[in-house]
């Protein structure tokens, strides 16, 4: 690869809170250049308008969605809402690295799909035909090398999965995992709610998706599955906080005989000692959810209830830097055989 090479990106959804973030990412990028943005119900306006801290691209015009109007990119980040990914994937030539940060591609099981989404499974891939975009996965580079299409994870899956997934793989804990989570009301997206209102959020913490309603739920338990090499259960609570970006999961599972708090940090310690974006705290210091504000970075901490025979591992990661649009970019890089960390912030901005 030349040094100098560069990949032209085209991004729906650009006027959206993931597409926004995309793009923003890409104004740092060494080896990819943002060259066109598009969304339908906001074609013909200036991106300035509608994103205005995209400063360097505030000119474009935003361009519909259609396949025809995203055809010759090098790079195509689909940042749609569910179930709009997939039809637009499948016209667009298979030389083109297309992103999807939605979930059309990401579950492997039709049938979880139909349960989850509803009606017949969106992106029907083959497994392994949309590599799952989240590297520091076992595995996951060698598929990501070099793809033409990647499913980019959910954030809540993201923080879930860098959390659990080495206690999972070295059989440190049985397969049967709660979550709670909270989660800033950016998660959402940027289409008006009542119940995202600031006047409804300030000063308010609220559960939803209580009982094992949440849809990311099935993409959690495929990961870690396919960590423990063994189904695993999950149960998982979203929190909705007054903050507008970050994640905060908080993640445990009874701890299997013999193990202590020194073979779990052990563990989390080999697993991660050579990513470049999943940081395992020092001992006594937890994740915030600030520490990691804009950046696409995991602050991971584990420890041990021997009182309850669990282990807790809480992360914080920012749900639109590396819960979404920096997850792509990373895998893009990665995809392209760009250094993998090649525009993406390591550091968060603070206070």
């Amino acid at each position: 690869m030349s040094t100098g090479q560069t990949w032209t990106v085209g991004v729906t959804g650009a006027t959206g809170y993931a597409g926004g973030e995309v793009c923003r990412l890409l104004a740092g990028h060494p080896h990819l250049r943002l060259a066109g943005v598009h969304a339908n119900s906001s074609a013909g306006r200036r991106l300035g308008e509608l994103q205005p801290h995209l400063l360097p691209f505030a000119d474009l015009e935003v361009r519909p969605s259609a396949p025809e109007d995203l055809a010759g990119y090098d790079v195509v980040v689909l940042a749609l809402p569910h179930g709009e990914s997939a039809a637009i994937a499948a016209q667009l030539s298979q030389d083109t690295l297309v992103v999807d940060c939605g979930a059309d591609h990401r579950l492997e099981d039709p049938a979880a799909w139909a349960r989850w989404y509803g009606g017949e499974h969106a992106g029907a891939p083959h497994p392994g035909a949309w590599p799952y975009g989240l590297p520091e996965l076992p595995g996951q580079r060698e598929k990501l090398a070099g793809a033409r299409r990647i499913a980019v994870p959910g954030c809540y899956p993201t923080s879930v999965a860098l959390a659990m997934v080495p206690a999972l793989a070295a059989g440190l804990v049985e397969p049967d995992v709660v979550v709670v989570a909270a989660s800033g009301t950016s998660g959402a997206g940027k289409a008006a709610k009542p119940h995202l209102l600031g006047s409804e959020v300030m000063g308010s913490v609220s559960a939803y998706g209580v009982g094992g309603g949440h849809r990311h739920t099935p993409e959690m338990a495929q990961s870690l599955a396919a960590a423990a090499g063994e189904p695993v259960r999950i149960s998982f609570t979203p929190t909705l906080v007054p903050m507008s970006r970050g994640i905060l999961a908080t993640c445990s599972a009874p701890l299997r005989s013999g193990v202590d708090a020194a073979a779990a940090r052990d563990a989390y310690g080999r697993a991660y000692a050579d990513e470049p974006f999943v940081h395992l705290l020092p001992e006594g210091q937890w994740p915030t959810t600030a520490q990691v504000l804009g950046a696409n970075t995991v602050a991971v901490q584990v420890a041990v209830d021997p009182d309850a025979g669990r282990l807790v591992v809480v992360a914080a990661v920012d749900n639109l830097t590396k819960g979404t649009a920096g997850g792509a970019i990373q895998s893009a890089n990665i995809a392209l055989g760009l250094p993998e960390t090649a525009g993406l912030p390591l550091v968060g901005v603070a206070p």
